[in-house]
């Protein structure tokens, strides 16, 4: 069964490496993905693609942090073959947010990701249409995604599977519906499922933060 994997870049990091319910996943961000998703597919999955959406991090509160970030995806690029690296952007702007006390309003500087899904969401049902896979699997706890995965499994009759952390805390209801397999995964297959420490071929290295 040809399979495309589409994974939500940062919606997988902060539902895996930053939920507190498992905090020492953080320590097992260097992920092959590629490694991970043939633990948790079954055998009949021919991946032919691996579709990561992601932006590049301001490094205004860790000034290491863009670095680290290009340092993986280069990683991912010269390790797994079958991996593209999709981009949106942050965008940065200053706004009124009310106090949670609710004495008024306080000016802050607001980030957010932009375009990751749109592009997930699109490539998902222009790949559907181009025939380029029988089975769709997502790794996003995003409800947003959800018109994308109802026509593709009404509208084109695709397969799509659904992989997350054990510990999300909820399950979008909103994909749950379209969804026709789940699988779950826990700190071992994490664990398991790590790139080398040094990429074959490169002088692409783990970064010795990760290495605490």
């Amino acid at each position: 069964m040809k399979t495309i994997v589409y994974i939500d870049g940062f919606n997988f990091y902060y539902s895996t490496y930053r939920n507190p319910r498992k905090r020492e996943a953080n320590s097992y961000k260097w992920l092959d993905f590629k490694k991970l998703l043939n633990n948790l597919l079954h055998d009949k999955h021919e991946i032919v693609a691996i579709k990561y959406y992601t932006a590049d991090v301001s490094g205004k509160n860790d000034p290491d942090q863009p670095t680290r970030q290009q340092t993986y995806l280069r990683a991912l690029k010269a390790y797994i073959p079958e991996l593209e690296i999709h981009k949106g952007m942050f965008l940065t702007s200053e706004k009124y947010m009310p106090k949670v006390d609710g004495s008024g309003n306080e000016l802050i500087l607001y980030t957010e990701e932009k375009g990751s899904d749109v592009n997930l969401a699109v490539h998902l049902l222009n790949d559907g249409y181009k025939d380029l896979y029988s089975c769709a699997v997502l790794l996003s706890n995003d409800g947003d995604l959800r018109e994308a995965l109802k026509l593709t499994k009404n509208e084109l009759g695709k397969t799509i599977g659904w992989i997350l952390p054990k510990w999300t805390n909820i399950r979008s209801n909103e994909l749950r519906h379209y969804t026709d397999f789940y699988r779950s995964f826990g700190l071992q297959k994490l664990i398991d499922a790590q790139l080398p420490s040094t990429i074959p071929g490169t002088n692409i290295r783990k970064p010795d933060r990760w290495n605490i």
